[in-house]
């Protein structure tokens, strides 16, 4: 253990001999966060203060569950023979559930509803409604999603419903609930409202579970939403010995719910509760360091760490101004093939974005220079389920005896399949441009409506439909539209295979802001840094939702280790129109000192 505490840092050696009470880690990017956790609960251990079996740890996902057991495996297996319990929010009350959820009736042999049963459920609820053609069951899990989220019952959504949307939602609700209970059934969102309402209910049991976990972890905090918030404070209003290790300036997910004011609420819950800052990063540069210190430190609502490290200054960070986005995309993929010539492996690339939609042109560019790739968390552009119904909208259009795309439509709804046949029979695609029947279907089907602007997950669908305006302007002839997709599509597929960057081998990162968070590469490329897109243009007039696009881009840019490129474009074809949106407001953040303009692709 001597060793162990040897290789801290002051700040991180107060947490780990931190012993009983509330605390409150405040842990800046790249600080050492999970080996503060871990070598924390090591210490309790070997100090006597806790027995493994009395420590729940508690992540946000399963990935950082797995890392967390195999650290833990290598130091406290030497101090004694069990391991804490570490685990995601779902995991823990899912297991609860087996054990203690009879007393609010749940059974021991209760199923989980993924996505799909969801899905099934609210179209059989809807079967009858004329309303079906107008929202989309997704949009309605969605909305379900967030009320459990913030511990909102059906009852209670159907008393602050306002609005035809929110009636359907809290009648749906209504419905869904009495499938789920018939079932015997339980979804993702219910195993934490659920865990929380046996714990209201039944105190003795919430007892049992108070003297079981005396030590209590949480990473991520600033993560949580109303459920996970309740849950934690009631695990541990018996003992206070709540460890939450936190970082507001990457609290990111306000649309899944999260809500890092939950900071704030669990330091007026637990008074006496100590703060500890972690902001030495191992990660960065100084320069990459101050750059997004000066980014963030604009915003005024949450705590903002001024990280430091001791590693050298660093290259400065590099800002490109691209003429078009079919520039930009190419000052990227030379910049990365010039690099590579360096020494450095396509593994240490990433090309990071605001929108799903902005993946089209980088992929469609790097399918040019043939350099792969691989895009996390999501599909590549032309395999995605919209942009696939759609083309199939316009592939029965431009061949009536195609049967693939008919089968797909017909699948779609037979109401929108009746619409596509009657405009097969009235368009004449010699002489109207691909753009004209791509809006004429747009309109005439009714597509659109599926979707929620409000929603995340259908802003990004709609967004992605919108690009494919871009490509169609870039093609009048809907047969020469038509073929260039295959092309692109057989690329991403040569001969039905996988392509070889998916099986192994170096490959470029691409990925949204969004899903970057909790990833590190040597160099860093932030595309698309402009007014309307970072920050986005829902944002610009709502100071909550500005300061999350701030928090976005630190994340952005906290992710790079040794070369961060920040580029924006003058013009830029998006969403099917010709944009000029001026750089970010955030670039004008970072002080010319700490800045390298790039005028040329090398």
């Amino acid at each position: 253990m001597f060793n162990i505490l040897d290789s801290l840092n002051p700040q991180q050696k107060k947490a780990v001999t931190f012993k009983n009470g509330p605390l409150l880690i405040l842990a800046g990017a790249g600080s050492g966060k999970t080996r503060v956790i871990t070598y924390r609960t090591a210490y309790l251990i070997q100090q006597g203060l806790a027995k493994p079996e009395e420590i729940l740890c508690i992540t946000f996902t399963n990935k950082a569950a797995q890392e967390m057991k195999q650290r833990l495996k290598k130091i406290i297996l030497s101090l004694s023979g069990n391991l804490p319990y570490a685990g995601t929010f779902h995991a823990f009350c899912a297991r609860t559930l087996r054990i203690d959820g009879q007393a609010i009736n749940i059974p021991h042999n209760y199923v989980i509803w993924d996505r799909n049963d969801q899905l099934m459920i609210i179209k059989k609820l809807l079967k009858n409604k004329l309303i079906i053609q107008k929202y989309s069951p997704s949009s309605l899990i969605n909305s379900i999603s967030q009320a459990k989220n913030e511990l909102i019952g059906p009852l209670d959504y159907a008393q602050f419903a306002q609005g035809v949307f929110q009636e359907l939602v809290a009648e749906i609700y209504l419905g869904y609930q009495k499938e789920l209970r018939l079932s015997g059934a339980l979804d993702f969102d219910d195993l934490l409202v659920r865990v929380v309402d046996l714990f209201n209910q039944a105190p003795a049991i919430l007892q049992k579970y108070q003297q079981k976990y005396r030590y209590l972890f949480v990473d991520e905090y600033q993560d949580t939403n109303q459920a996970q918030y309740q849950l934690t404070k009631l695990l541990a209003q018996k003992n206070h010995n709540l460890c939450v290790v936190a970082d507001a300036s990457q609290s990111i997910y306000s649309w899944r719910g999260a809500d890092y004011r939950n900071i704030n609420k669990i330091q007026k819950d637990f008074s006496e509760i100590t703060i500890i800052n972690l902001e030495q990063n191992y990660r960065s540069t100084q320069n990459i360091l101050d750059t997004a210190y000066c980014v963030i430190a604009k915003n005024q609502s949450h705590p903002i760490l001024n990280l430091w490290t001791d590693n050298n200054r660093g290259e400065k960070v590099a800002i490109y101004q691209a003429q078009s986005a079919q520039d930009e995309a190419r000052f990227i993929i030379e910049k990365i093939i010039a690099l590579k010539k360096n020494g450095y492996s396509l593994n240490d690339f990433a090309v990071l974005y605001r929108t799903n939609a902005q993946s089209r042109i980088l992929e469609e560019t790097l399918l040019h220079y043939n350099v792969p790739y691989y895009l996390v968390g999501g599909f590549r552009f032309y395999e995605r389920q919209e942009i696939k119904d759609i083309l199939a909208f316009l592939r029965s259009i431009a061949n009536p005896c195609d049967s693939a795309s008919q089968q797909r439509v017909e699948k779609i709804g037979k109401k929108i399949s009746k619409t596509i046949t009657g405009l097969a029979k009235k368009i004449n695609t010699n002489q109207l441009s691909t753009i004209t029947v791509l809006n004429q279907v747009l309109e005439k089907s009714g597509y659109l409506s599926r979707f929620k602007p409000e929603n995340e997950e259908d802003l990004s669908r709609l967004e992605n439909i919108r690009e494919l305006k871009s490509v169609a302007l870039e093609f009048p002839n809907l047969d020469q539209f038509l073929e260039n997709i295959a092309l692109m599509e057989q690329e991403y597929f040569p001969q039905g295979k996988l392509p070889a960057d998916q099986k192994k081998g170096e490959k470029i990162t691409l990925m949204t802001l969004h899903t970057a968070k909790g990833t590190e590469f040597e160099i860093v490329f932030l595309a698309g840094i402009e007014e309307g897109l970072l920050p986005h243009s829902r944002s610009l007039f709502d100071k909550e939702s500005l300061e999350e696009e701030r928090r976005l881009t630190y994340v952005g840019i906290t992710r790079a280790k040794a070369k961060l490129f920040l580029t924006y474009a003058n013009s830029r074809l998006i969403f099917g129109q010709n944009q000029t949106n001026g750089p970010s407001r955030f670039l004008a953040d970072i002080p010319q000192n700490l800045i390298k303009e790039t005028t040329s692709w090398l």
